[in-house]
């Protein structure tokens, strides 16, 4: 990789300047704080009423990146004050639901594989058997959400999470976290992929696992349109079971989703909210960019040398796109990175995300050379 990345040395030593400098200011105006998006320019806190939402790990995620750039203690001392505080979610199992692996591989999962210990171990393994018994044997899925109209729902964004299950049986030495994870990413290979590479974001499945689309997703139409940051879990969540599994079939679906997401990106490299949305009103959203662009650095790294340089140079060409337009590197705002798009509907555009941000920081981690992988 180190050819690749030598013409680009000079900007990526320049962004993680930057980025130390700015979240050197943001963690002491954040540090007790669980953040989401800024508002005003000041960071959000979701530490007591909202405790539990799926991007709850992304802060101290953030931390724990900063933390391995610099070796600032600092750093690590917020992200572990905050996988504590993500105890009070941890116990309260009729809340939680699928997204665990989200909030405590970035928490305590990144602890765990730095320092080790138990307190860390027992929060992975915990949210693990949370995750795990959310299993349908019959149908071969793992249940998303919760409530009694959702029961059958699974969403492409839980391919991010079963990197946990990998965890639980790389620490436990027990299979059966891996073949449930296994199963929920061959049924998402199978249901969730489109052939072109892109996907539906939810499915609903029956017992028996016949499939039905329901009338809900975060992109623009839940049966025709394709939502990006859909497409960039599957790249990213793809590359990762391969990573974890070996299994080729998940890195031929993680390069069928990246292919896909490639070809619909505009001039300016920043993806819009849905593929197929309407031609206005233009929403782009630098989170689905910026962590596509992680799982292409994965696949840069994984595939044959007459492949690196596609998928290597389409990260750089996206990062340096979002970096121009769409970073703020003053003090004015705790947000990194803006124009984010939690949803095609509802006046959820134009956002600043913590995990536009995070997704941000690991590619540039990434970049860095940087060799932990906390998925």
């Amino acid at each position: 990789m180190n050819k690749y990345i030598a013409p680009h040395r000079e900007w990526i030593d320049e962004i993680s300047e930057k980025l130390d400098k700015k979240m050197r200011y943001v963690r002491e105006r954040s540090a007790e704080k669980i953040p989401y998006t800024a508002v005003d320019g000041v960071h959000d806190d979701w530490r007591y009423e909202k405790i539990g939402r799926w991007t709850n790990g992304f802060w101290a995620g953030v931390m724990w990146l900063m933390y391995m750039m610099t070796n600032d203690e600092r750093y690590r001392e917020i992200a572990v004050y905050d996988e504590e505080i993500l105890d009070k979610a941890l116990y309260d199992s009729q809340s939680l639901n699928h997204d665990v692996g989200f909030i405590w591989l970035l928490s305590a999962g990144a602890n765990y594989r730095l320092h080790g210990g138990k307190l860390s171990e027992n929060r992975i393994l915990t949210a693990a058997f949370s995750l795990s018994s959310r299993y349908n044997i019959n149908a071969g899925y793992i249940r998303a959400w919760n409530g009694a109209d959702r029961i059958g729902f699974s969403i492409i964004d839980c391919m991010m999470n079963l990197p946990l299950l990998y965890l639980a049986s790389e620490i436990t030495e027990d299979s059966r976290f891996r073949l449930i994870a296994e199963a929920h990413a061959d049924s998402a290979l199978k249901n969730h992929l489109r052939p072109d590479g892109s996907v539906y974001h939810i499915i609903n499945y029956d017992d028996n696992g016949e499939v039905t689309i329901p009338n809900k997703t975060q992109g623009y139409d839940p049966k025709t349109s394709s939502w990006s940051r859909g497409t960039a879990w599957a790249v990213y969540g793809f590359v990762l079971s391969y990573i974890h599994t070996g299994k080729q079939e998940y890195l031929d679906a993680s390069k069928r989703a990246a292919h896909y997401f490639m070809s619909n990106l505009l001039d300016d490299a920043v993806p819009l909210c849905d593929f197929r949305a309407p031609k206005m009103p233009v929403y782009h959203d630098t989170s689905a960019g910026t962590c596509a662009a992680c799982g292409f650095l994965e696949l840069a790294r994984i595939v044959p040398e007459n492949e690196k340089q596609m998928y290597f140079n389409t990260a750089i060409r996206i990062l340096k796109a979002v970096e121009k337009d769409y970073c703020i590197w003053s003090n004015d705002s705790d947000a990194l990175t803006l124009n984010g798009c939690e949803a095609y509907h509802d006046g959820l555009q134009n956002l600043p995300l913590i995990y536009g941000d995070y997704y941000f920081i690991e590619a540039i981690y990434k970049l860095k050379g940087g060799e932990v992988l906390l998925w």
